[in-house]
């Protein structure tokens, strides 16, 4: 999950540009901010350090994915606002999209008026030549999307798929660009070609490029729909968060997605008026992954004291500076806003709470001994346990302290490990650990989340990496029957409960005791731009790296309008 390498930086260094904030001589430097005339360029920054010449669309590794800047000049079929998951996509490439009832089919029309930026014209033989191509190459294929049959009538495509898409329709219609086939299919290895001179439908094409500074300029005539405000588009790899926040506090930089410690003083406090931030929970989130392999973690209800005496507030407002993963409250697992509506009847309303005295009663009941300040298992053991996440994840350290500190008050002797990142995602994988702090994957319904935690299609024997999920090896066959159930109903009847099912799993059994929402947030100035996303307005992501982001560029206007 690529924003994890947010946390996985030094709190503290300089730009990748070499100076204190992108200025000076930077082809990013914002010399908008002393102009009395509109601004006609965006500066947008993220905390990547190096990043390689390569503009594939497909690489999750190029510049063109680790900055977002693909998305302004590739398009998808549709924009996927995961701010709001329930709702359908905007028709984007696409002027109409239509799924079968059992998602096994999709039909697309495809606009008319769309051009390549090298002037030919785009028709539903790119589209379908997109979908073939991912069809082909597993290694494009980066969501296992069983595509069947494509075929295309007129403007019009249709791809057939092997199995129902209910929980992956949003990741085909938002998260695969189309490229050009009269380009695309002279390329020799598609996989591995870095596209350097990038040809897309998006408003955008590749200026320059280098370490100093990237830049995109817009296209003057042939976008199929209004051009955007904004002329050019400068976006520059920050080495660390503390350079990006240092270049957000500057006014260097207008947009990012990174976290900011303190935010507040250290960015908001330079500019009320024009700096904001916005940092909407989406349908993913953050959570103590425990390996149920273990003794005695292997006892629902030792996990599930260990949920109750996790003081997550604490956690939000210590270790998320009060914003970046909103605290989670639903006993679900569940954010609040995206997860509302997935949340089944019998607990709708039951929030999670601190409730030491419950904890040691559960304890008790279950045939464990609080000696002293010491929890002893049934066999008359201490009960000890591991946390373990890389260091310089500054907000999961502060996390595993405080948890650390909350379970000492049921008698659970806690330690901290720190390996580093290639380790740690080892050790992961292969299920060597007690527990550890990490993600799930998220989409539009909470399938991703619980698939990660709980499916056990996805789970591997100790010692063979999980590469998927489900690293704490939880056993349950109803859950995966049931998370099986709810991917392949046909309605929302047939869905509900299956759902009900996984979530009883979920809050009964603890496989994974969930800490924070994700987000898909930024910080941004108002000082030359306006039309952001907002809480009032949440039309879409803040992120800059989203396939949202063009939907983003498309609203702003300069402030002087």
């Amino acid at each position: 999950m690529q924003r994890r390498k947010l946390f996985a930086v030094a709190l503290a260094g300089v730009l990748a540009t070499g100076g204190v904030a992108a200025c000076g001589d930077s082809p990013n430097a914002n010399k908008n901010a002393d102009n009395s005339k509109a601004a006609d360029f965006l500066s947008i920054g993220m905390p990547n350090g190096t990043v390689t010449d390569n503009n594939n669309p497909f690489i999750g590794t190029s510049a063109g994915a680790s900055l977002g800047y693909r998305w302004t000049i590739y398009e998808p079929l549709g924009m996927w606002n995961n701010v709001k998951p329930a709702d359908p996509a905007k028709p984007w490439l696409a002027s109409e999209i239509k799924w079968a009832d059992d998602y096994k089919a999709l039909d697309v029309t495809i606009r008319d008026n769309a051009t390549w930026s090298d002037g030919q014209k785009l028709t539903a033989e790119d589209v379908a030549y997109t979908f073939n191509l991912i069809k082909s190459k597993d290694a494009l294929n980066v969501f296992a999307i069983p595509i069947d049959q494509v075929t295309v009538t007129g403007n019009k495509v249709t791809v057939t798929f092997k199995s129902s898409q209910f929980t992956a329709w949003h990741k085909i219609i938002s998260q695969i660009p189309i490229v050009p086939k009269h380009l695309w299919e002279k390329i020799a290895d598609p996989a591995t070609d870095p596209i350097k001179e990038p040809v897309g439908s998006g408003p955008y094409t590749l200026k320059t490029f280098s370490q100093q500074g990237i830049v995109l300029e817009r296209r003057e005539s042939g976008y199929w729909q209004e051009k955007p405000a904004v002329k050019e588009l400068r976006y520059t790899s920050y080495t660390d968060n503390n350079a990006q926040t240092t270049a957000l506090a500057t006014g260097a930089s207008e947009w990012s997605f990174v976290f900011i410690p303190a935010y507040q003083q250290t960015f908001i406090a330079k500019d009320p008026e024009h700096f904001k931030v916005w940092a909407p929970g989406v349908l993913g989130i953050h959570g103590l992954y425990i390996n149920t392999t273990r003794k005695p973690f292997d006892d629902p209800a030792l996990r599930n004291a260990m949920n109750m005496v996790i003081n997550r507030a604490d956690i939000f407002n210590q270790a998320e500076a009060g914003y970046f993963h909103p605290e989670l409250k639903s006993v679900t697992g569940l954010p609040e806003g995206a997860g509302d509506a997935f949340v089944t009847e019998a607990y709708k309303g039951k929030t999670l709470s601190v409730d030491v005295a419950g904890a040691k009663t559960l304890l008790t009941g279950a045939g464990y001994k609080l000696d002293g300040d010491t929890l002893k298992d049934k066999s008359g053991k201490p009960v000890t346990l591991k946390l373990s996440d890389p260091a310089p994840w500054s907000d999961y350290q502060t996390t595993l302290e405080i948890i650390k500190s909350n379970l000492a008050e049921i008698g659970i002797k806690a330690t901290v490990d720190k390996p580093n990142q290639n380790v740690w995602d080892a050790n992961v994988q292969k299920g060597d650990f007690d527990a550890v702090m990490r993600w799930t994957n998220g989409g539009s319904t909470p399938f991703d989340i619980y698939q990660t935690v709980m499916d056990g299609d996805l789970m591997k024997p100790i010692g063979t990496p999980a590469q998927q999920g489900n690293f704490g090896r939880f056993k349950s066959p109803e859950a995966t029957a049931a998370l099986k159930a709810y991917a392949n109903a046909t309605s929302d009847a047939d869905r509900i409960p299956a759902l009900a099912t996984i979530q009883k799993i979920f809050v009964e059994q603890a496989p994974m005791l969930p800490i924070g929402s994700d987000n898909v947030g930024g910080a941004i100035s108002t000082k030359n731009w306006i039309g952001w996303p907002s809480e009032t307005d949440p039309y879409a992501p803040l992120q800059p790296t989203q396939s949202g982001a063009l939907d983003v560029i498309m609203h702003l206007k300069p402030a002087t309008s």
